[in-house]
């Protein structure tokens, strides 16, 4: 079954609320699509979700290197050889990994459907869903715990509370939104490498009482030991995700045991199958892992979600990326119940977005 034809499509999607972050604020956000053909009549989709901050790359990064080198390196290829496809490749792509990520879950794609089984199924099929947090921007009190009550009532049982900006108040955005959410929902910190060393442990001893269950890369992704110093003397875990671009930054600071947790992002780390192998490493060294994104289509979050189906110490999930965009093409490729994110069952990655 070879690949016979190849296309790409780029779509901008207004969010319906902007938020903010420790370094940006986000209002919309450009994904490209990917759509692989082959001689049996299987197609395959993938997504890019290019972010100059995180993954070093643009729309127009994406589609150029698309023309120049994905697209020669895909026409005539097998497509079930994907492990040869995603290696010849992976050397060409070093620096940009959402691009390499789209070709990786196009593959995947048409592997499934050519078996008839879900992704996940055939990568372990470890369970078939899981839970996901919903994240809450930086914004004024008062609108914080609105937007954690309004997202309680929704059925969300995981808020991510962002902040990074100004620790102090940041300490008082936690504790109210505790108190306005009760004991039962669970909270989780990213501050984006926004603190120090010092900060952060300020920050962890006054949220004691709101028992948060994890902070997300509270230092400088430049400066690792900064994040093992935190690692070291603080009583949650602690979780890299800036920090790990690839699986020679999960070796490496897992190596040294510099952090707890590590969040997972395929746009980071090129796909499906990196992600998998990023797994292993924490996996071999005891951590745990939570399945990230960025903002992404929806189809590209069931990518993420068959990852996180299928390996048992994907424990967490933060998922939400395509939950606020508007004219997503692959609007449905995700179930959402009560915060709870479920696989179409559909074989591949289980949605096929229109052209």
């Amino acid at each position: 079954m070879k690949i016979t034809k190849v296309e790409t499509w780029q779509v901008e999607m207004k969010l319906k609320e902007p938020y903010t972050i420790a370094y940006e604020t986000i209002d919309s956000a450009v994904n490209i699509f990917l759509r692989i053909e082959t001689s049996k009549g299987i197609t395959g989709f993938g997504v890019s979700a290019p972010d100059l901050q995180i993954t070093g790359e643009t729309p127009l990064s994406v589609l150029e290197v698309f023309e120049n080198t994905i697209k020669p390196a895909l026409i005539g290829s097998y497509a079930l050889r994907s492990a040869l496809i995603i290696s010849k490749l992976k050397s060409h792509l070093q620096s940009h990994p959402s691009a390499l990520a789209m070709v990786d879950m196009a593959l995947y794609d048409i592997l499934g459907k050519t078996a008839g089984l879900p992704v996940y199924q055939l990568l372990g099929g470890y369970r078939d869903r899981i839970m996901t947090s919903v994240t809450i921007g930086i914004m004024p009190l008062n609108e914080t715990i609105n937007k954690a009550k309004q997202f309680v009532d929704q059925g969300f049982k995981a808020l991510k509370i962002k902040g990074g900006k100004k620790f102090q108040t940041d300490i008082e955005r936690v504790l109210k939104v505790r108190e306005a959410v009760g004991k039962k929902v669970e909270l989780r910190f990213d501050a984006n490498q926004g603190y120090t060393v010092e900060e952060t442990l300020k920050f962890v001893e006054a949220v004691h009482s709101a028992r948060i269950e994890l902070i997300e890369q509270p230092t400088p992704r430049a400066a690792p030991d900064m994040l093992g110093r935190v690692t070291e003397n603080v009583n949650i875990p602690v979780m890299a995700d800036e920090s790990i671009m690839n699986l020679r930054d999960t070796f490496k600071l897992a190596r040294r045991d510099l952090m707890d947790m590590v969040n997972v992002k395929l746009m980071k780390v090129g796909g499906i199958n990196e992600a998998l192998q990023v797994n292993a490493v924490a996996h071999a060294a005891n951590l745990e892992v939570m399945v990230g994104c960025m903002d992404e289509a929806a189809l590209s979050i069931a990518a993420g979600l068959h990852f996180a189906l299928a390996r048992s110490n994907v424990a967490y999930a933060d998922l939400d990326g395509h939950l606020d965009l508007i004219n997503d093409p692959s609007d449905g490729a995700v179930i959402l119940k009560n915060g709870v994110l479920f696989p179409t069952g559909a074989p591949g990655l289980g949605f096929d977005p229109e052209l």
